[in-house]
């Protein structure tokens, strides 16, 4: 949130108790956490991590009668907390390929099984714990003989099972691992200039023609960046914080924190 902001907000807390008690509320949690901020200060929306590390936006609505009646929060992360981290285990250890970019908010996977074969799962939100609907796409025997272990086996499924020990209990079998991008010999392409390596330039010293240096660490975006690049793109973020020779942010794809030095490179 910039300082234009802040000073109207703070203007605004000198004309009724309203105003007063939100820039209080704000002051409080940190501006550096407030996404967006309504004209009449009665919507704010902050940036939160959950317990997990997991980045998530609250939005709050503000009636004019504030304090006395409550706000009204959309943020439920206590009750998702298992939903999430069932998708999570999901998306860094089983080839998914629907969505192309996972998020929490879609709550089906579609999982390559090998021999040209497909599954769905569709995770309730409410109980991921309990047994998915789950549809196979595919053609021949092998997606046919899957299809009716997954019937003759369902009553199998239990919630005190690990979700991937359940869907390997019913299908019997391991379904095939992810490939492991970091241990690929392929050179990966920046996330921010689309380039696998930096350009041979003396400026750049140890630097130059290298590769990506850096990997986001949320399992679910794993976008690799040349660190010169992450932290000029960072540079370029109001909310960027600094400490020493070290820049502190969100990625670009899934805005999970990010942390790069900035040394020298020249020589």
């Amino acid at each position: 949130m910039d300082h234009t902001e802040q000073a109207r907000c703070r203007e605004l807390a000198k004309s009724s108790t309203f105003y007063r008690s939100v820039y209080s509320e704000i002051e409080e949690v940190g501006w550096e956490h407030l996404v967006r901020l309504g004209g009449d200060l009665t919507f704010l929306s902050f940036r939160i991590l959950d317990e997990k590390g997991r980045l998530h936006f609250m939005e709050i609505q503000l009636d004019k009668t504030y304090p006395k009646s409550p706000p009204s929060i959309s943020a439920h992360l206590e009750k998702l907390q298992e939903f999430w981290s069932t998708l999570d285990d999901i998306d860094k250890s089983l080839c998914v390929i629907d969505p192309k970019q996972p998020s929490r908010s879609i709550s089906h996977r579609q999982i390559n099984i090998g021999n040209d074969c497909f599954i769905m799962l569709c995770i309730d939100a409410n109980n991921p714990r309990s047994l998915p609907e789950c549809r196979f796409m595919g053609s021949g025997p092998f997606v046919g003989s899957l299809r009716k272990k997954w019937q003759r086996n369902s009553r199998k499924w239990t919630k005190d099972k690990p979700y991937l020990e359940n869907l390997a209990c019913l299908l019997e079998t391991q379904l095939p691992r992810p490939t492991d991008v970091a241990k690929n010999d392929q050179q990966v392409e920046c996330g921010i200039c689309y380039a696998q390596c930096l350009p041979v330039d003396d400026e750049l010293g140890a630097k130059s023609g290298s590769g990506t240096d850096y990997t986001c660490d949320n399992t679910t975006c794993s976008k690799a960046f040349h660190s010169v690049c992450l932290g000029d793109w960072l540079r370029s973020i109001t909310t960027t914080r600094q400490s020493f020779n070290v820049l502190f942010g969100n990625c670009p794809y899934c805005s999970d924190p990010v942390a790069v030095k900035i040394n020298n490179v020249k020589n």
